[in-house]
């Protein structure tokens, strides 16, 4: 974080208590940040399209990534895959314990299992012996369009009740084979339901959460499905991972994890563009400008603060807070704000080149500085 940006106590987030564990070298839980997570969509047997993929996650930022692994020539190439990853990779399995198997001696730092759906006992026992031979962790994951029949039964239909009695009993299973690396999810297409399980899921049980709406749909409106669930539950201290699930490039889900963090405060990273809708008082085309410097400082990972304000109707109150400001005037030229003070004029036509290079000049001093305290 920037020295011009500030926590004041109205906005700070009090996190649920949860224990910490690892995935591979990322702390997920307890003080750790909240990580962002994506999953690939490449045939993960294709080992040469899944690393390329999970280098464009990688150079969103993702912290994890999550790689899909149904048949052995999937686990088989998940040990090229990990080798090549920077990040660390969870092996998604399902129903076949043997993958599970494979995947943590192929280098999964973490399985996602159901263990219900696993087999028997002795199945089970040789998977959480695997996971623990090879340092794996676990991530239990719960679906409301997958419970168990016997719950469905019993509820009538998919509930918060239900989902977290699915959640414990998986958990209950792992704890009694001395397994107490893992971290639970409870996920539902629907909004309420997802909000509603993980509230009664964080009052019962000390272990991480990973947060996610499944199946939240295309990017604009599952983006806004996924910022209402996530957010209330974020809001109120409860999660520890996140995943944001969307019909669209898995580098748009790093996007929009790290935007919801970023307007919680929980995380920090890359340039926070402050922005007007713009109106007729506009001294610049704001829309086109702010498109065109999402872009152009899309490179940018340091935590910064942008104005991008039309007029001087709230231009010099938002440039107050961030670290470089851009204020429409008239005569074809605006005010450029540093920490929050006028600096000096621009014209229009060389603004963008010139917020640029502004940018880019203070992300390398906050670098400098941070590595100079380090």
């Amino acid at each position: 974080m920037s020295n011009h940006q500030h926590v004041r106590p109205w906005r700070a987030i009090e996190r649920r208590k949860s224990r910490k564990i690892r995935v591979g070298n990322v702390e997920v839980g307890g003080d750790a940040p909240i990580s962002v997570q994506s999953m690939t969509n490449t045939p993960t047997s294709d080992a040469g399209a899944t690393i390329d993929q999970i280098r464009q996650l990688e150079e969103a930022g993702a912290d994890i990534v999550r790689v899909s692994c149904p048949d052995e020539d999937s686990t088989a190439a998940f040990r090229t895959i990990a080798r090549a990853a920077k990040v660390p990779l969870v092996a998604d399995i399902h129903f076949h314990y043997r993958r599970g198997i494979e995947a943590a001696k192929a280098g999964a730092a973490c399985l996602r299992i159901n263990p219900g759906n696993i087999g028997s006992p002795d199945r089970v026992r040789e998977v959480v012996q695997a996971a623990k031979d090879h340092g794996c962790s676990i991530r239990i994951g719960v679906n409301a369009g997958s419970l168990e029949k016997e719950l469905l039964e019993r509820y009538g239909e998919p509930c918060p009740e239900a989902m977290v009695e699915s959640a414990l009993n998986h958990a209950r299973i792992l704890q009694d084979h001395d397994f107490h690396e893992f971290k639970i999810s409870v996920k539902a297409s629907d909004v309420f339901l997802t909000v509603a399980a993980y509230q009664m899921l964080a009052e019962a049980i000390d272990c991480p959460l990973h947060l996610g709406v499944t199946e939240a749909g295309p990017l604009r409106t599952g983006t806004i499905k996924s910022s209402i669930g996530l957010g209330n539950l974020l809001w109120a201290g409860i999660g520890d991972t996140i995943r944001v699930s969307l019909a669209a490039d898995p580098v748009e889900e790093i996007k929009v994890g790290f935007d919801i963090l970023k307007s919680l405060g929980l995380r920090h990273r890359g340039v926070n563009i402050i922005a007007c809708p713009s109106c007729a008082r506009q001294g610049f085309n704001v829309i086109e400008t702010v498109a065109t410097l999402e872009e152009r400082l899309a490179h940018v990972a340091t935590p910064m603060s942008l104005s991008i304000i039309g007029c001087v109707v709230n231009g010099p109150g938002e440039a107050l807070f961030t670290d470089v400001g851009f204020t429409g005037g008239g005569k074809g030229a605006g005010m450029v704000y540093m920490a929050g003070k006028p600096d000096h004029k621009m014209d229009n036509d060389r603004m963008v080149d010139h917020i640029v290079e502004l940018v880019e000049k203070k992300a390398a001093e906050l670098e400098a500085a941070k590595a100079a305290a380090e």
